[in-house]
């Protein structure tokens, strides 16, 4: 069961849910039908604005502790981005009193380091295509210990259930706790925390490889590659964002991949782009390697430099993919 008298548990969850609920009220009121492609301001707006929260929150609950995160501060600091930091300061002083630029930008930067034997990892938004459309994303929090995750979250506002698109709904918060399981709630009113567990499947021409509408970091004609190597029949799952690690450990999917695209083959993961997913996985009975079936080494810094590439299934199908993917040479 979930402890949910643990310090660190309750840190979790009462931060993820914050930061999440943040982001989507920044995106109800800023992304809006006229906004272009490349108009990044409700990102950036909403992207420094959860990582401050989750900066003043850890200040206040475990002040000592490290922050790994995507963002700093840097940017904001310079004259041009005053419009950015005042609309910044402005939301955080709907949830926080004690707001002020000065104070949004110590909170960015709390604790920042690139690693250490413990610390906390945040993501503030990751699928930042699918926020600015509206579908779906992830605010990803996680405890690093040692070079293993214990603690993850993650807040899904356009979930319902842990793994149904809902862009109306309530959202799920999904938590995961090494030997305690993976769990789901409301992320609007979080009440009865349901029990998560991948699927049964087992039969590779049946895996439903789960994949992003965005192509950025992975290699979309590989991804094809190896669903005819599998010999997988069934219809991919469209996804942005680690969302996808809460359906699968729904059971709603089966395979997910983060392949090399062609031009970025030394790309590597960041740490916080797949901490929380992974235990999320892990603790709902599913199994997540690099594409040649290493373990995820989170001891390297900000980047997964000894890991290329993300495999991460229901367990059962992972033989049978590590298989595919050395047959299409990944």
């Amino acid at each position: 069961m979930l402890n949910l008298q643990d310090p660190e548990i309750i840190f979790t969850i009462k931060t993820t849910r914050q930061a999440s609920l943040l982001v989507r009220s920044i995106q109800a009121e800023m992304v809006t039908e006229s906004l272009t492609k490349d108009d990044l301001s409700p990102v950036t707006v909403a992207d420094f604005s959860a990582q401050a929260l989750v900066g003043r929150l850890l200040m206040e609950s475990f002040p000592a502790d490290p922050l790994v995160a995507e963002e700093d501060s840097s940017a904001l600091r310079k004259p041009e981005s005053k419009g950015a930091l005042d609309a910044i300061t402005l939301f955080l002083t709907e949830v926080r009193s004690d707001a002020t630029p000065t104070s949004v930008c110590e909170w960015i930067d709390h604790n920042r380091v690139d690693s250490a034997r413990r610390f906390w990892t945040l993501d503030p938004i990751d699928g930042t295509k699918g926020f600015l459309r509206g579908d779906q994303y992830a605010i990803a929090l996680a405890l690093v210990i040692d070079g293993r995750v214990e603690i993850g979250a993650l807040g899904c506002p356009n979930l319902s259930e842990g793994y149904r698109p809902d862009m109306e709904g309530s959202g799920s918060l999904v938590v995961a706790v090494r030997g305690q399981g993976t769990w789901v709630t409301d992320l609007h009113q979080p009440g009865i925390y349901e029990p998560l567990h991948v699927s049964g499947r087992n039969k590779a021409e049946e895996a439903r490889i789960l994949r992003s509408f965005e192509s950025g970091h992975t290699n979309i004609d590989q991804i094809d590659l190896f669903g005819q190597a599998l010999g997988s029949q069934a219809k991919p799952v469209l996804m942005d964002s680690q969302a996808k690690y809460a359906v699968l450990a729904s059971g709603k999917g089966d395979l997910m991949l983060r392949l090399l695209s062609a031009s970025r083959p030394d790309y590597r993961e960041k740490i916080w782009d797949q901490a929380a997913g992974s235990i999320v996985l892990e603790e709902a009975g599913g199994k997540i390697s690099d594409i040649q079936g290493q373990v995820l080494d989170f001891t390297t810094g900000r980047s997964l430099k000894n890991n290329r590439g993300i495999l991460a299934s229901n367990s059962l199908l992972h033989d049978s993919a590590l298989r595919a993917l050395a047959a299409i040479g990944a």
